[in-house]
């Protein structure tokens, strides 16, 4: 009954003991160092049996974590842009300004006083347009294809 080979062991990497937290340090679109944002309206459009599954996981994970203090959470489209194409108000989002500096060029710097020493090159996130449409509005339909001759 009993073989004498031994037990065959799985090929490839172990299983991670935090797979979740593997996959959102991928940056996920809606990932960042802290948040993983779902867009409601993608969440509403998945096919219903994906809704059911997560609607249950979002259940028990509100009841394993109902005795936290929630705060309320704004979410803001955002991109990165590079800081010198940025206009007055999305400086002013960012808490920069600019200035002329004793030689003449630009200086950018923060509230706090730093200067920015490339601003051609440093990038910050500023608030834009949501890209995703609400739930209920259809996305503008792609063009057909070409013509096959």
């Amino acid at each position: 009954m009993f073989t004498p080979d031994p037990i065959p062991r799985p090929t490839g990497p172990p299983a991670s003991s935090t797979p979740l937290g593997d996959y959102l340090n991928q940056s996920p679109p809606g990932g960042s160092s802290g948040y993983a944002v779902l867009p409601r309206s993608l969440a509403e459009a998945m096919p219903l049996p994906w809704q059911h599954q997560m609607r249950n996981l979002l259940a028990e994970f509100h009841q394993a974590f109902g005795h936290v203090q929630w705060p309320v959470y704004r979410v803001v489209p955002s991109r990165y842009e590079r800081l010198a194409n940025l206009d007055d108000d999305q400086l002013a989002e960012v808490g920069c300004t600019v200035e002329v500096g004793d030689d003449g060029e630009l200086e950018y710097r923060m509230r706090d006083g730093r200067r920015i020493e490339d601003p051609e090159n440093h990038q910050v996130l500023v608030s834009c347009l949501d890209p995703i449409p609400p739930r209920g509005t259809q996305p503008p339909a792609a063009p057909p294809p070409p013509p096959a001759w």
